[in-house]
């Protein structure tokens, strides 16, 4: 028999407000535990929520940029469960009335995958599991969007994609930095499996708080294969809620899966409905970023490569960095060059890239580079000292005495003294050309402080060895 898999994603992201969602705390990561908390978001009794409307204006802007439409009128309601970290007894969040319904992705492969619904929420707090567990109510209250599929998507490369486009393109609105390692977006998987060509969906299996790509694509393959043999073997699978143990590459049973009706939904008393008018929508509709469709053809029509596009293109950040340094020196590729080959093997994606070195400064070496104020190897030894140092190029070039470019009778005296130290190099460069060819290059830069130019070394090479 012929299985097919079914998934539905629940993507959770953070919101980078200054405040939490209904309270004045700072909303901020890494600080000491519990210091960022109020009789609101800590739910004493009489403590009232007041709604961060920055917060609905970024959940209206993710939105826009997914094709959603995003309704006039909704409202909040209380999920209620009882967990350590939600210290209220209940979730304020908007099941059945969103701020944006529809919407959704096209793939690659044609298929479009389509959202249910985007709505707002508060996240909970963290727990700190060691010897004793400890809560962490700092992220209690933080403005939390989630973002709810159809059950369209059917493998695991289909996931995959959806997830990296969803990723750039609430990147690109600038409301959350996405970077999972802090929590700031994460998943729960909903799949199940029917025979192919079956209309009725099997049972639903979730899988809770999956926090990278590479997780959801493992969890989805082992439960996929695990239901399979569940029904193979003539028993049928349970509806339940599973973890992923990342160690042992497995899924495990949590709890049995909850029904809507077991959260007792309500409308929240104490907060008004949200109302957003046409001219709201527009005005909003005016703060999106140019979409990265259109970032791809720029780049396309000022001469770049459709790889290098699309790596420049990938991250928001990056594409701003490339954008300003192009401001400072026109000549695309070679500040792509100079992006994609030097400065991302430092970034990892914490920093800021000009914390790494200013678009002012790099585009200051590429044009020593492109004048011949440098060589391009200089140029590499100027980059690395500017990031170490953060000094201005123009005094570290004259401190490192590596300006200029050498003349070539120092460049024909260089390779006389290696032939004089080494007699039989022109024997072994009719042997192995390449391999003298770069040793040689080697030995002249070092003896010119890396100032004469290795296709002018190389020319003169072959000139002198044949």
């Amino acid at each position: 028999m012929e299985w097919e898999m079914v998934v539905g994603l629940e993507i959770h992201a953070e919101l980078n407000t200054e405040t939490k969602a209904f309270c004045a705390c700072k909303n901020a990561f890494g600080d000491e535990p519990n210091t960022h908390v109020c009789p609101t978001c800590m739910g004493m009794p009489g403590a009232l929520p007041v709604l961060n409307k920055q917060a609905v204006i970024d959940t209206v802007l993710v939105g826009l940029s997914l094709g959603c439409t995003i309704n006039e009128r909704s409202y909040f309601e209380r999920k209620n469960y009882f967990y350590p970290d939600l210290a209220k007894g209940y979730q304020i969040t908007q099941m059945n009335s969103p701020i944006c319904t529809g919407g959704g992705i096209h793939l690659s492969n044609g298929r479009f995958i389509r959202f249910n619904r985007i709505q707002l929420e508060e996240d909970a707090g963290k727990l700190i599991h060691g010897d004793v567990t400890k809560i962490d109510f700092n992220r209690c209250g933080v403005p939390l969007i989630e973002m709810v599929t159809e059950p369209d998507l059917r493998s695991v490369s289909e996931i995959t994609e959806f997830l990296n486009t969803l990723k750039q393109t609430i990147m690109y609105t600038g409301v959350c930095n996405c970077r999972m390692e802090r929590g700031e977006l994460r998943f729960d998987v909903n799949l199940s499996i029917r025979e192919k060509g079956a209309s009725e969906y099997g049972a639903r299996v979730e899988m809770k708080n999956l926090n990278s790509f590479k997780n959801v694509g493992l969890a989805v393959a082992y439960e996929y294969n695990r239901q399979v043999n569940i029904l193979e073997s003539g028993k049928c699978v349970d509806s339940e809620t599973r973890g992923w143990n990342d160690s042992l590459g497995e899924t495990f049973a949590m709890r049995d899966k909850e029904d809507v009706s077991d959260y007792r939904y309500f409308r929240d008393p104490d907060l008004p409905d949200i109302i957003i008018k046409p001219a709201d929508i527009e005005s909003i509709r005016r703060l999106l970023p140019e979409p990265i469709s259109a970032k791809l053809s720029r780049y396309a029509a000022i001469g770049l490569d459709d790889s290098v596009c699309r790596q420049i293109a990938s991250d928001k950040y990056i594409a701003e960095y490339f954008d300003t340094t192009l401001k400072n020196y026109y000549d695309p590729r070679e500040v792509a060059n100079w992006i994609l080959k030097d400065v991302l093997k430092i970034y990892d994606g914490s920093q800021d890239l000009p914390s790494i070195i200013s678009s002012e400064s790099l585009a200051s070496i590429i044009r020593m580079v492109a004048e011949g104020r440098l060589t391009r190897a200089n140029g590499r030894v100027l980059f690395e000292e500017v990031v170490a140092t953060h000094e201005d190029p123009e005094k570290l070039i004259k401190k490192l005495g590596i300006a200029g470019l050498v003349e070539e009778s120092e460049i024909v005296s260089a390779i006389s003294e290696l032939m004089k130290l080494a007699p039989n190099v022109v024997d072994d460069y009719k042997l192995n050309p390449e391999k003298v060819i770069n040793y040689a290059i080697g030995y002249v830069m070092q003896k010119t402080r890396g100032r004469a130019r290795a296709e002018k070394i190389k020319e003169i090479i072959e000139e002198v060895f044949v």
